[in-house]
């Protein structure tokens, strides 16, 4: 485990992200064998109260890198460095629901972090799960699908010398967009799994140094991608099933990894800035405003979703090697 933060932490400050050191929040991380906690509420002096509500176990890999929320409140999260795909509670319990074999490398060959993981994911009404799985190894790299109390079973093959990474599904043209952070790409593939079509390789998506294209959504008939490296949200309007010319909506986004809509349209986006740790309101003009901070709890934010008022964001603490948590905050009303 030391040695994958360890990689994390060189690949990231090549990248000019840096690796920041937090101290310890005010609840201690969960110690090694135990099983992840609730927090309790405490003031914040960001614009947005919040509190950790579960403590992850970092011996355990337990760290998260995307989030699906079921209408219960309960987070389906991926952890990355675990291989596993797991469910937590709105009390604070965390299953787990599958865990992906090892490639006979034990993972060394994935491109750029030198470690297999699993990545983005996406949650159906019927409460199947899609997520994607980076190996670099051709017999295990794809997308996947979980049924409830089933076993993960690859439905596409995805590039081994590539990072699937973002995962988003558009239900009107019933498949899927996926991003690679390495490949700098945007991918379809149909709901029921199958052939892999690259949609866009627009330059807009090329990792400058570490990784590029990240989080991905569909919104109000377009793609919308963050590209780590140069900072940047993006929005691909969609064109009879084709890319139009990428517009570049906010940028200065030092480090940007997953993001989320609030509310309808595309008026606001909420961020995580993985290196800063830091999450950022982005409004129609692209510019940003900071919501929460390390002094929140942050912990290499790498994910955020909104149910409700509430807004979920998850710290996978990849390189400050402190608390992987679910941070939740309250957002104000409109």
């Amino acid at each position: 485990m030391r040695k994958r933060m360890t990689t994390l932490a060189v690949a990231l400050a090549a990248a000019g992200m840096g690796v920041v050191t937090v101290a310890p929040s005010s609840g201690a991380p969960a110690a090694p064998g135990r099983a992840p906690t609730m927090g309790a509420a405490r003031p914040s002096a960001s614009p947005v109260p919040s509190r950790i509500a579960v403590h992850f176990d970092l011996t355990e890999g337990q760290m998260p890198e995307n989030v699906a929320l079921d209408p219960d409140g309960t987070a389906y999260v991926t952890f990355a460095a675990s291989r596993q795909v797991a469910a937590v509670t709105p009390s604070g319990g965390t299953r787990i629901l599958a865990t992906l074999p090892a490639p006979a490398d034990g993972g060394v060959h994935t491109p750029v972090l030198a470690f297999a993981l699993t990545t983005g994911i996406v949650r159906m009404t019927d409460g199947t799960l899609y997520f994607l799985y980076a190996s670099g190894d051709a017999a295990s790299t794809g997308l996947y699908r979980l049924r409830p109390g089933g076993t993960p079973q690859r439905i596409a093959a995805l590039p081994a010398a590539g990072l699937p990474n973002g995962l988003a599904f558009d239900a009107a043209a019933r498949r899927f967009y996926l991003t690679d952070s390495v490949l700098g790409t945007i991918s379809t593939v149909p709901l029921h799994g199958g052939r892999v079509e690259v949609w866009s390789a627009a330059p807009e998506l090329a990792a400058t140094g570490f990784l590029g294209a990240n989080g991905i959504k569909v919104r109000d008939g377009a793609v919308w991608a963050t590209n780590l490296d140069q900072g940047t949200l993006l929005r691909v309007p969609v064109r009879h099933g084709r890319p139009g010319p990428v517009r570049v909506a906010a940028t200065g986004l030092v480090g940007i990894d997953d993001f989320t809509f609030v509310g309808a349209g595309e008026h606001q986006v909420i961020a995580a800035l993985d290196g800063p740790n830091t999450v950022v309101g982005i409004d129609a003009s692209g510019r940003s405003r900071t919501l929460l901070t390390a002094a929140d709890g942050l912990q290499n934010p790498t994910s955020v979703a909104v149910r409700g008022r509430t807004l979920y964001v998850l710290s996978a603490a990849y390189t400050t090697g402190v608390d992987p948590n679910l941070t939740l905050a309250s957002l104000p009303a409109r």
